[in-house]
């Protein structure tokens, strides 16, 4: 595992009025050697030793310039810049401003597979754009330190149950690590890409999507749809374990979309449908027991009506059909007595 060291340049600055001078003299020097040499060439006599002297130097300094110039680099609030040199890392500047560094740090990483995988191969997985953009050009030593958004796919997977559901995640992380995410890792944006999807697919057949039964026992255990905090919480326990090894750390993780696959989210629609009614029924049957409960009592105790057990049958069944009908009751008139 490679461990990021902190490195430090020189400023840029300094170097920069270095390397103008050096342009200025190297130009001043061609231009002056070529002004000897065809003097002497027109006038018919041997060139000075110091035309082609300041022509060769002027060109070597030419040349030196060019290559003092591919040391500058800036780096932005929130980036960072890998410094290898010829293979070995070097170390990390971190600090934002204007650098000059050895020209023959490396600028990107190339990739060795570049040419092992086709670029619509590449396409069809999952991270798409960011493996075929890194198999084509290789990583940059400029590594952006600021925080991603990685916007998942919908995933059809299994939960705990068994049942076919859609599920998708959106990530934010950002590199912690510069030297973990550039090589311990062949592409670390596509790494995170994998690794997400992996984790999310981990999470989702851990939990079963919703409550299946009643009793308080099987209502108390986490499930995808009720408690969303609970499962974005371990979803982002197992990015951070699965990411540690690129050098990357997850800010956040959450559910973006969670739903029963379609082949069974009618079925689902429909028992969803009967737990309600169940539900709404199981609540206005008790509120019709207290009702009658009530009433008879009253009923008896004021002594408005005296009932025997066959009444109170009656009446608690008329009571019941009035109360838990879904339509409005007809009432009938008895005028005779109570058991005409």
């Amino acid at each position: 595992m490679t461990v990021e060291k902190q490195a430090r340049a020189a400023s840029g600055w300094p170097m920069l009025f270095v390397t103008l001078v050096a342009y200025a003299a190297s130009v001043w020097g061609i231009v002056q050697g070529i002004i000897i040499l065809a003097t002497a060439e027109d006038a018919g006599v041997p060139a000075p030793v110091t035309g082609p002297a300041l022509l060769i130097g002027g060109i070597v300094l030419l040349i030196v310039a060019i290559v003092v110039t591919c040391g500058f680099f800036s780096l932005q609030p929130g980036q960072a810049r890998v410094l290898v040199l010829f293979g070995n890392y070097v170390g990390t500047v971190r600090e934002s401003g204007f650098y000059w560094a050895n020209p023959f740090y490396s600028h990107s990483l190339g990739n060795p597979d570049a040419g092992a995988i086709p670029v619509d191969e590449a396409l069809e997985e999952s991270a798409k754009g960011i493996r075929a953009a890194a198999l084509a050009k290789g990583l940059s030593t400029t590594v952006s330190l600021r925080a991603r958004t990685l916007n998942g796919e919908r995933l059809k997977v299994n939960d705990k149950m068994g049942n076919p559901i859609e599920i998708a995640t959106v990530v934010v992380w950002h590199v912690a690590d510069t030297a973990k995410a550039l090589f311990d890792v062949d592409n670390y944006p596509s790494y995170v890409a994998m690794q997400t999807e992996t984790a999310l697919r981990h999470v989702a057949s851990v939990y079963a999507y919703d409550h299946m039964e009643d009793d308080d026992a099987s209502n108390s255990s986490i499930t995808l749809r009720s408690n969303i905090e609970e499962v974005s919480a371990s979803l982002k326990e197992e990015l951070d374990r699965r990411l540690a090894p690129a050098g990357v750390s997850v800010d956040d993780a959450r559910l973006t979309h969670l739903a029963y696959a379609p082949e069974i989210a009618q079925a689902m629609l429909r028992r969803q449908q009967a737990e309600a009614i169940i539900a709404a029924r199981k609540k206005i049957v008790e509120g019709a027991v207290s009702m009658v409960d009530m009433a008879l009592k009253e009923l008896s105790d004021d002594g408005v009506v005296e009932f025997d057990e066959d009444r109170k049958a009656v009446m608690a069944s008329n009571l019941m059909v009035v109360l838990c009908g879904e339509s409005e009751a007809q009432p009938v008139l008895n005028t005779g007595s109570l058991y005409q």
